[in-house]
């Protein structure tokens, strides 16, 4: 049985959680911002460092009380350290370093998006070849992992991630941040009856763009607002979801019909969305992947969290992949860098 600490902090989430064999959370301590970044409409990294600092040891102290679990019985510290806001991951890596230091633990350095991907295993073991549809508020990219621990982006956003542009039109229909799930709640309410574009839908590739359908939104609101008329927010909402979900599904259909893989996995704070996860499961049912086994990451990790560090740092465990208490920071870490490492 290995168990693995584990620290993420890289954007406005403190964590600290505890880990075994990759899949087992013996405790998950998260301490949320939200509350200090919402009068701000998205996240200011100078107030996510210090809110970082303040919570760091108090996580840490709730994630060994809740596994009850004593440093002597632990087998490694992994860590965040990229992608991300760069003074909100010096303050998780500082408080890894400063614990394995003092505790004689190795470092497992881990990507963030790794992370993400490996929180499916909370679900169930993902079989390779497997693809992972990676969508959150930084990223929106489709990984093939033809083994454990294994990355190749086959396409990625060329502009705007997903989520960022729900936040977007959130802040524009004046939601509170973030916005992703009340959208959502909203969409289910409305019809769609504005026509919204899908950027790219045609292109023979694998990526992403979202600034077209973000700037498409914001037009139609204030040519309304112009006439004087009176728009729908929920049906505004539906339209919006329906092309984003649209976009995320079409490409996802191409790069499996493309590649063959065993399993399929929907990971990063967008794969929470109810639509999203529903349309993806009826296109796993289709006879031609059927054979594909879907397995989305579990609703409660699919934001960022150390038990999803923890599981991607057991496959660096197994296969030695260790760091220095000379690691530093890599604030736009990508799978790409990750393997030329």
């Amino acid at each position: 049985m290995t168990k693995i600490i584990s620290f993420e902090s890289s954007a406005d989430e403190t964590s600290v959680a505890i880990v075994e064999d990759g899949h087992i959370i013996l405790s998950n301590a998260v301490a949320t911002q939200i509350n200090s970044h919402q009068r701000f409409g998205g996240i200011v990294p100078e107030v996510a460092s210090r809110h970082h600092i303040e919570w760091i040891t108090r996580v840490l102290d709730d994630a060994l009380q809740q596994a009850n679990v004593k440093p002597s019985e632990l087998d490694a510290v992994a860590v965040t350290y990229g992608p991300g806001l760069v003074g909100s991951l010096l303050v998780g890596l500082m408080g890894a370093k400063t614990f394995a230091l003092a505790h004689n633990l190795p470092i497992i350095p881990v990507n963030h998006l790794a992370g993400h991907i490996a929180a499916a295993n909370f679900n169930e073991p993902i079989i390779y070849p497997a693809l992972a549809l990676m969508v959150s508020g930084g990223h929106t990219e489709l990984v093939l992992m033809k083994t454990e621990n294994s990355f190749v982006v086959l396409g990625e956003t060329r502009d705007d991630a997903a989520g960022e542009s729900f936040d977007k039109v959130g802040r524009l229909l004046k939601l509170p941040y973030p916005a992703g799930k009340t959208i959502d709640e909203m969409a289910h309410k409305g019809q769609a009856t504005i026509k919204f574009p899908t950027a790219m839908a045609h292109e023979d590739n694998y990526d992403f763009s979202f600034s077209g359908l973000k700037s498409a939104v914001i037009n139609y609101v204030h040519h309304a607002e112009q006439k004087g008329e009176t728009i729908d927010h929920n049906n505004l909402a539906t339209s919006f979801q329906n092309a984003v979900v649209d976009a995320l599904v079409g490409r996802t259909q191409r790069a499996l019909s493309d590649f063959p893989v065993k399993s399929f996995v929907v990971a990063g704070g967008v794969a929470a969305n109810s639509q999203l996860r529903q349309t993806l499961a009826e296109l796993l049912e289709k006879d031609a992947f059927a054979a594909i086994k879907f397995i989305p990451v579990p609703r409660q990790y699919t934001g960022d969290n150390a038990a999803m560090i923890g599981a991607a740092g057991y496959w660096n465990y197994k296969q030695g992949h260790f760091a220095g208490l000379d690691l530093n920071t890599a604030p736009g870490l990508d799978f790409d860098l990750l393997e030329q490492n």
